[in-house]
């Protein structure tokens, strides 16, 4: 459905977006990470056609977006961040418009309208002036635009911004109810969001992708992590021959301080045996605990080299 390869774009001597590959198939709802700066708007932008590449070629539906533009945007529905409202047209009339622009018919109008409204939960206001809005009221004028004409590839920025719990849970019910015809980007800062409704990361760090996972790969090597304060040639023997241990890495120093990684499918169960040999050994023990491995810790361990290079 989207096949990126090799793309990059460059804001004079900036590299915004470098060498990036990805493809992702029909129905998939795959959130787009990283901090500001990282390139995620860029991408956005690019893979919408509002954007020309430097380098690299972008097919959506076998169509390739640098020769035939116009019928790729047919088949996309995009919701930027800020997106753009007019506060003196009522809903109704905005969405009017937006279906013109999307070069829906005029007899195909009011069914579009109709269903976008009872999608995003706008009926009660659809005669209100947009100005008159809330935020989150105003969010879902801009996913009603996204969806009017039954786009096959939707690229959401942020769609929960200003909407409260109740709105929420909706959209996630409303982002699920969509992948069944269409695919699916989201990009957004609420990393929670993602694990409740994406399948898949593409975590972007200075530009390039530094990561593509599944997410029900996180976690899948599960790991139980000791401070101590002996050396390593030590500790790796004797704790590599404890029960459902296969492997002890030594992750980082901090003066006499060490903190090791053990490979383990149940960190919980094997933390009793660890501490029972720290303790018969007559070490001290530091820090004893499961690492997080949810996407939290994933999102912070990927970005923090971008983070610590652009301190050196």
């Amino acid at each position: 459905m989207i096949e990126v390869r090799d793309l990059s774009r460059r804001y004079g001597a900036l590299k915004a977006v470098q060498d990036v590959s990805f493809d992702i198939q029909r129905g998939e709802i795959v959130g787009l990470l990283g901090h500001n700066g990282a390139g995620k708007t860029t991408i956005m932008k690019m893979l919408t056609g509002f954007l020309e590449p430097s380098a690299g070629t972008i097919r959506i539906d076998g169509l390739n977006i640098a020769e035939q533009r116009r019928a790729v945007q047919r088949r996309i529905g995009y919701l930027p961040e800020n997106c753009p409202l007019y506060p003196e047209m009522t809903v109704l009339d905005y969405l009017d418009y937006q279906a013109a622009l999307h070069g829906l018919a005029p007899g195909q109008r009011a069914t579009a309208i109709r269903r976008a409204v009872e999608r995003t939960e706008l009926g009660a206001k659809a005669t209100a002036t947009i100005g008159t809005l809330s935020r989150g009221y105003r969010q879902r004028v801009g996913v009603a635009q996204a969806i009017l004409h039954e786009p096959l590839i939707l690229i959401l920025d942020e769609p929960t911004n200003g909407l409260d719990p109740s709105q929420i849970q909706h959209m996630r019910a409303l982002v699920r109810e969509l992948s069944v015809d269409a695919t699916l980007i989201i990009s957004t800062h609420v990393l929670h969001e993602v694990e409740a409704v994406c399948g898949r990361v593409l975590i972007m760090r200075g530009g390039r992708l530094a990561l593509d996972s599944e997410l029900h790969a996180i976690g899948r090597q599960p790991r139980l992590l000791v401070t101590l304060d002996r050396a390593a040639d030590e500790v790796t023997p004797a704790l590599s021959a404890l029960t459902g241990v296969a492997g002890v890495t030594l992750l980082d120093q901090d003066g006499d301080l060490r903190r090791f990684a053990l490979e383990t499918t149940d960190p919980r169960a094997t933390a009793p045996a660890v501490a029972q040999t720290i303790s018969q050994r007559g070490w001290s023990l530091y820090g004893l605990e499961p690492e997080r491995q949810d996407l939290e810790a994933l999102f912070g361990a990927v970005t923090l080299e971008q983070m610590e290079a652009a301190h050196v």
